[in-house]
């Protein structure tokens, strides 16, 4: 399978999921699930489902609460989508958010962290005051 096709499907699994989870699933805790991203494997077996929260002590209770209703997820995926095969669920906790604030921390405290976006139109500006 092409990696254009995987990508596809992959975007359409992470759609559809997060559709379900907030349109037909009445756990309501779960409506704070954010899907980050999926990886399906080629042969459809397999399929990684990345999710977050905006608060990060809920994320390990919506972990467990995604994991038990899996199968009535993947059951809706099978009416919702065209696919040979409907992949088995695994839900799991994206940790790229974390990985990211750790990253701008250390920058920060290296003092190398620019909080705002420098822009060329500045250094114009900058350059034109210099003349005067």
């Amino acid at each position: 399978m092409n990696s254009f096709r995987m990508a596809r499907i992959n975007k359409q699994l992470q759609r559809e999921i997060a559709l379900i989870i907030n349109n037909e699933i009445k756990k309501e805790s779960l409506k704070e699930a954010i899907i980050t991203g999926v990886e399906c494997s080629k042969d459809l077996d397999h399929a990684k489902i990345f999710i977050t929260a905006m608060e990060k002590r809920k994320r390990p209770g919506i972990l467990k609460e995604l994991t038990g209703v899996k199968s009535v997820i993947r059951g809706l995926l099978g009416q919702h989508i065209q696919l040979r095969k409907i992949p088995e669920l695994e839900f799991i906790i994206d940790k790229s958010e974390d990985y990211g604030e750790r990253i701008d921390n250390i920058l920060a405290s290296l003092g190398l962290l620019n909080n705002e976006p420098k822009h060329e139109s500045d250094d114009k500006n900058n350059d034109d005051d210099d003349d005067e």
